[in-house]
């Protein structure tokens, strides 16, 4: 089952596109997070992006470097990553779930293990932020191998000439950030990202995904319009953020949240 494809493709159905959310895998502790992804998916988010926490997260901006570290400070493992998404996948059986990890975390658990283990507990695609397709082939062989799909990012700074090969290595989606820098909330959409996604429509028939700096919903709207998927972060990890005092309110805080991101990812 493709469930990456088959989520755009509903999307599609219903002229709206793809909602996707990012959480920090274990932020701020495993019970939560679960209860906290249990919300998002209950709120009509269509693909889970999971952070996997890292100690050197060079892509995030503060607010995700603090999810990533309250779950590593609170036990989280690559083994209850595993066990999040497993747990996860009993319950969402059609919803797909995709990492987003470095290739640090990738190499030092064996790539061929990391990929299997990932794909055994339910996973459906791997965004590995610091790995360019040029030295991708290891994770590629393993995610062929297992029938995990391959995200990859463009950014405003990637030359004409590299869209063919980024292109050529995704497998579920392309990732377009929207913004140079780092992860976080901002106050306005970027500006050209029309033209961005025409640029790397030519080059490629799967999804493209705009995320970075969105945070609202008009931020979302303007967005759906553009492209076929829209990723919200930092928007929804600082829902955690403002809910630690009493985590039993981390879920539903977020879930209201969800949906009224979601409910601008329909097309007029």
């Amino acid at each position: 089952m493709d469930r990456i494809a088959s989520a755009f493709a509903r999307a599609r159905a219903e002229n709206r596109a793809a909602f996707v959310a990012y959480l920090c895998a274990g932020d701020p502790d495993f019970a939560t997070s679960l209860e906290a992804c249990r919300a998002l998916l209950r709120n009509g988010v269509d693909i889970l992006e999971l952070g996997v926490p890292f100690s050197d997260p060079l892509a995030d901006g503060l607010t995700n470097q603090l999810a990533a570290q309250r779950a590593l400070e609170g036990g989280m493992t690559m083994a209850k990553v595993n066990e999040l998404v497993r747990t996860l996948r009993v319950e969402f059986p059609e919803t797909p779930f995709v990492f987003y990890t470095y290739y640090n975390l990738v190499f030092a658990n064996g790539t061929e293990a990391y990929v299997r283990d990932a794909k055994a507990a339910g996973l459906d695609g791997m965004l590995v932020l610091d790995l360019p397709p040029e030295e991708s082939a290891d994770v590629a062989a393993a995610c062929a191998k297992e029938g995990l799909k391959s995200v990859f990012i463009v950014a405003p700074t990637t030359p004409p000439e590299r869209l063919p090969k980024i292109a050529a290595a995704a497998t579920g989606f392309i990732y377009y950030v929207s913004r140079e820098g780092v992860t976080g909330v901002r106050d306005s959409v970027a500006a050209g990202i029309g033209e961005a996604v025409a640029g790397i429509r030519a080059h490629t028939s799967l999804p493209i995904v705009v995320g970075f700096g969105i945070g609202k919903r008009e931020h979302v709207a303007e967005v759906a319009r553009q492209a076929d998927g829209v990723v919200v972060g930092s928007a929804l990890v600082n829902v955690i953020r403002d809910n630690l005092a009493s985590r039993s309110g981390i879920a539903p805080a977020l879930g209201l949240r969800a949906a009224d991101l979601v409910a601008g990812t329909r097309r007029s």
